[in-house]
């Protein structure tokens, strides 16, 4: 435990080399794939090349078979999820790295690499007090060059971080590319060095809220990158925001709560996708031979020059 202490402490990360065991891992893969396969009204979903927000249960078999997306929050009727993410051995490790029992507030299904630039968690997750969130990656297959590796900067979480026009460290949409001048120049006057998390299934790793980190770019887009991300507030912040706490274990907790909420858009596209198909059977059978992914990508790539409507 020293070891992992003193590596977040100085580093700002702490990686658990086959921390979870590959039986564990494929299970969870497969009850997720379960999941997938039901397509639930009751889980929410990020499209990454788009970044519209959806269900699993309003897109089709084929786009959630091929799209870039990140599952949202598995873990609030997942108990296979919960478990590799509040195990008594990681809440444990945990609780001693931020002082705190720890409070799971999301959790994120990833199969492809994320791409996402360098940035940091506390920002967009901002906790009530500094220092009152913690993260970890944890690896669900053996993570190959050409997917698109996880990349982090170690030292960057000691970097002061920069105050928002809001008056707080909370992220403010238009100052992002102001955020991002900032810590260029920071990671650049501290001579700090990206260095690649080049995870085997069943790796951990921890990391601390103001670490700089991201995604490489996907070199082979046929491979998968499956991963499950895990953010926890500390139990003290979590009651002082109100969260209704599920106890876990003697170590930590999960926050139960509502999905995060779909845009109108999301339910009218999946009409139109219903109604398209019906009135083009020629369409639902080119979809359905996976020539495209929807109905809504056939009318985007030629339905609508074609006069199809609805």
């Amino acid at each position: 435990m020293t070891e992992i202490k003193q590596s977040f402490d100085q580093l700002g990360y702490a990686i658990l080399p086959a921390f979870y065991s590959a039986a564990q891992v494929d299970d969870v893969v497969q009850s997720i794939e379960q999941r997938k396969l039901q397509r639930p009204m009751n889980v929410t979903v990020d499209l990454l090349d788009t970044g519209e927000r959806s269900l699993l249960g309003l897109l089709s078999p084929r786009e959630i078979e091929t799209l870039r997306m990140k599952i949202n929050d598995l873990y609030l009727d997942m108990e296979s999820v919960r478990e590799l993410a509040l195990s008594e051995r990681i809440a444990a490790v945990l609780k001693d790295l931020l002082g705190h029992a720890p409070a799971l507030c999301n959790s994120l299904y990833f199969e492809k690499g994320s791409q996402q630039p360098p940035h940091v968690d506390a920002i967009y997750m901002t906790p009530k007090t500094d220092d009152h969130l913690i993260a970890i990656w944890v690896a669900l297959e053996d993570a190959h060059v050409d997917a698109g590796q996880l990349e982090y900067y170690p030292g960057s979480h000691k970097i002061e971080q920069l105050i928002f026009s809001n008056g707080n460290r909370h992220f403010v949409p238009e100052e992002m590319p102001r955020w991002h001048s900032y810590m260029d120049s920071e990671v650049e006057r501290h001579g700090l060095k990206k260095t690649t998390f080049f995870a085997r299934k069943g790796d951990v790793l921890i990391w601390h809220a103001n670490l700089l980190h991201g995604g490489s770019a996907i070199a082979d887009p046929t491979r998968t990158r499956k991963s499950l991300v895990f953010h926890y507030f500390s139990e003290a912040d979590a009651r002082s925001l109100d969260c209704k706490l599920r106890e876990a274990n003697s170590c930590g907790y999960w926050i139960d709560r509502p999905i995060q909420e779909v845009p109108e858009a999301a339910f009218n596209r999946a009409e139109f996708e219903k109604a398209y198909l019906a009135k083009y059977e020629d369409v639902a059978n080119a979809v359905q031979a996976g020539q495209f992914a929807s109905g809504t990508h056939h009318y985007e790539v030629c339905g609508r020059a074609e006069g199809r409507f609805v």
